[in-house]
């Protein structure tokens, strides 16, 4: 065949590549394996694939190889032996030519002289795009400051979405990379394994392929914390030399126990991995000896029938740990995984653990998405394979379609290393569908894993037919109603707090701003009505539309809530909109001397220009809205508003002594009115200075007249002046000044009372 000629000529050219780096290699001489050779190459991927085009693989080991001419690695090994490993281990995950070729080149772009057009030439376009994307990739430093960590992480999940044979590629790179990390200066070292730990690990184990999320564990675990690794290794081989044979013990007892009643089954044994052992040990506070479940047995069979059988056959001949059992078959994990779990009392009075599982379940368990078999002819493109075939790779999209929602780094890397890390309990709606969650988390989350809408609006629930608090718990299997209102458009702030998952945080903030700036520009819209109504000239939206590049901001609603949050003056709006446009300041203290200064700003607003003043409805009127942090103010006061930049209006009654900060800053004071609902009523703070007498009972009774006049009590400060009286400052919430004057009396009316009045903030 011309392959075959074509073969021999490019071993004899890589035998001499060979030769000219060997005196390189030879700087830090040690004994290492033997390189693999193209005919192994090409036998590995022929053993799963007969199809192959061993030209591809042929010309791709050549052309890498002799790119990398007489480049070495730290460890002092040809460089091109790490591209061959990586390429040895995709072909233990049984992946197609291009993934294959790609592995081989992916360092060609970055470390050679090789370009993406050459590579195109070569190989074709799609393995030039993989080529390129693991380029980008390798740039990434996944471990640093979290902003600078979290678009790099953005940045490989979107080169991931292009094509999910980057990942295992780079996966792939990063294995062989860890099994070579003893030859990395500590600095870098330190680095690659907290990255591989916090970001690789998870990934693997989320893409389903759990031999290769343990072994990046373990390897990661070795180099950030040696002593503890060493510890449970000595640990693990002393408990190996006194239970030596109790593996094969219980392989031979469950084989033929299941064959006795007819299931034929592959049974294999192992003891947990080190870092899985000390997770556990750190999670639950215990120390190695209190580990029981040291032992995992594997159960192949030919079904999902024989799978639930064997294991009616194992509880009949063990006895079941309670709270043990877990059915990912039928409902499977996010990565596909699929399984029954059990844990039993066995031989020796030593815990178990069993997983019965079919032949093709095992492999999604070992591959993950590499299980998918790529090299299927007519299946389309892999990532199409993926969106119809792998939750796995559903997780990953909707991962990446968090990106266009998330305006801040952190928030996505927050996001991210959550749904990476947590274990998972499954919920149900009322229509059956099935949301996964994790551990943890509670109806907020299930809402808002629903969809966003839902979350948002989201005024109670019912968990299996029962009302609960929205902060409840989720625990597997319940079945949750999310129940709604229209009237809540954005969820409470202190929501974000209760979320457990990533998304639900993400879309409590992204209310929660949308909210405040909706806030702001009604503010700032209200502002800026108010001033040209008082300049006479008038407003309209498609004129300010015209001077938005004056003002620097992109719509009408950004420069609103500029306005709104003190960031742009409404005088600044009126000179863009009409250049011609002179400020009259306003006197507030310090004004025209035939006016009053306090009159001026007490006086009640004049029928004809009830527009320009802007109206209070409480602390849910739609308007960034706080009182006066000293005494509050209430309904039935006259009050004047002064402007915060960025937090909104204050709203001070006018007596507040208060207002003398702002007397230099006429531009900060607004003209507002009460506008209270009457169907609705609502209370708003205030503050009494009380002075008692010092008996027993004496606040007790103070108490019980606030309580009796329906005023609500938020805080109490008692202090001892002398031995007879005890001065207190309560804080209270009441309907309005009738309301405040009301409880004044009484309190007046009662003999442990000497003195009280209003304090005004």
């Amino acid at each position: 065949m011309a392959s075959g000629r074509q073969s021999s000529k490019q071993m004899e050219q890589a035998g001499g590549a060979a030769a000219v780096a060997e005196p390189v290699a030879a700087v830090k001489p040690r004994s290492r394996a033997r390189m693999m050779r193209q005919y192994d190459l090409v036998e590995r991927v022929r053993s799963y694939n007969p199809n192959t085009d061993e030209d591809l693989l042929n010309r791709a080991y050549v052309y890498a190889m002799m790119a990398h001419g007489e480049q070495i690695r730290a460890s002092g090994d040809p460089y091109f032996s790490h591209p061959l490993e990586v390429a040895a281990i995709l072909t233990n995950l049984k992946l197609d030519d291009a993934t294959i070729v790609a592995a081989l080149l992916h360092d060609t772009i970055e470390d050679t002289e090789a370009t993406r057009t050459e590579i195109d030439n070569m190989f074709g376009p799609e393995i030039g795009a993989l080529v390129e994307g693991l380029t980008k990739l390798k740039r990434l430093e996944l471990v640093s400051r979290e902003a600078k960590q979290a678009e790099n992480l953005r940045k490989l999940l979107l080169a991931i979405a292009d094509d999910v044979r980057v990942l295992l590629i780079k996966l792939a790179d990063r294995l062989h990379n860890m099994r070579t990390l003893e030859f990395v200066p500590p600095a870098s070292r330190q680095r690659i394994a907290e990255e591989t730990l916090d970001i690789y690990a998870p990934l693997a184990g989320r893409m389903g392929m759990q031999e290769m999320r343990e072994e990046l564990e373990d390897l990661s675990f070795r180099s950030l914390d040696p002593e503890a690794f060493t510890v449970v290794m000595q640990r693990l081989d002393a408990l190996a030399e006194r239970n030596r044979n109790l593996i094969g013990e219980i392989e031979s007892q469950l084989s033929a126990n299941l064959a006795r009643h007819g299931i034929a089954a592959e049974v294999t044994g192992r003891r947990k991995r080190p870092f899985s052992i000390w997770t556990k040990m750190e999670r639950k506070s215990v120390g190695f000896e209190q580990l029981s479940d040291i032992y995992g047995f594997r159960v192949v069979l030919d079904n999902v029938e024989a799978c639930y059988r064997a294991l009616g056959v194992v509880h009949t001949t063990w006895p079941m740990v309670p709270g043990r059992f877990k059915d990912y078959i039928s409902t499977p994990k996010q990565n596909d995984y699929r399984s029954l779990h059990t844990t039993v009392i066995g031989p020796g009075q030593q815990r178990v653990e069993l997983q019965f599982r079919t032949r093709e379940m095992n492999q999604i368990a070992e591959y993950g998405i590499a299980a998918h078999a790529f090299y299927k002819d007519g299946v389309g493109s892999p990532t199409e394979l993926l969106n119809r075939e792998s939750n796995a790779f559903a997780w990953l999209r909707h991962t990446i379609e968090m990106l266009s929602e998330s305006s801040n780094p952190e928030e996505f890397l927050e996001h991210t290393k959550l749904e990476l890390f947590h274990d998972q309990v499954f919920c149900f709606t009322p229509k059956g569908k099935l949301i996964a969650l994790p551990r943890k988390a509670n109806v907020v989350d299930f809402a808002y894993a629903v969809h966003t809408d839902v979350g948002n609006s989201a005024v109670g629930c019912k968990i299996n037919g029962k009302f609960a608090p929205l902060s409840s718990e989720l625990q597997n299997g319940d079945e949750v109603e999310v129940l709604t209102s229209p009237v809540q458009s954005a969820p409470p702030a202190a929501w974000e707090s209760l979320a457990v998952t990533g998304k639900a945080r993400a879309a409590i903030r992204r209310a929660t701003r949308v909210a405040m700036r909706d806030q702001y520009a009604g503010l700032g819209r209200r502002i800026v009505e108010r001033l040209f109504a008082r300049a006479k000239i008038d407003y309209a939206d498609d004129k300010l539309k015209g001077a938005l590049p004056r003002l620097a901001r992109a719509s009408v609603e950004e420069v609103m809530a500029s306005v709104g949050r003190g960031e742009i003056k409404a005088s600044d709006v009126a000179r863009a909109m009409y250049p011609d446009y002179k400020e009259e300041r306003i006197a507030r203290f310090g004004g025209k001397k035939e006016a009053s200064d306090k009159a001026v700003v007490g006086k009640p607003v004049e029928t004809g220009k009830v527009s320009s003043v802007i109206p209070i409805g409480g602390l849910h009127s739609g308007l960034p809205v706080k009182f006066a942090p000293n005494g509050g103010a209430v309904p039935g006061d006259r009050i004047v508003g002064i402007v915060t930049p960025g937090e909104g209006i204050t709203i001070y009654p006018i007596q507040s002594p208060a207002l003398t900060e702002f007397e230099e800053e006429p531009e900060r004071w607004l003209d507002v009115k009460w506008d209270i609902d009457e169907t609705t009523p609502q209370r708003f703070p205030a503050r009494l200075f009380v002075q008692n007498v010092n008996e027993p009972g004496s606040l007790a009774q103070i108490a019980g007249v606030i309580a009796e006049h329906d005023g609500n009590i938020d805080n109490i400060n008692m202090s001892r002046r002398s031995p007879d009286f005890t001065e207190l400052t309560i804080d209270l919430e009441v309907y309005d000044l009738k309301h405040l004057s009301a409880i004044i009396a009484q309190l007046r009316a009662k003999d442990v009372v000497a003195h009280v009045e209003r304090v005004n903030g």
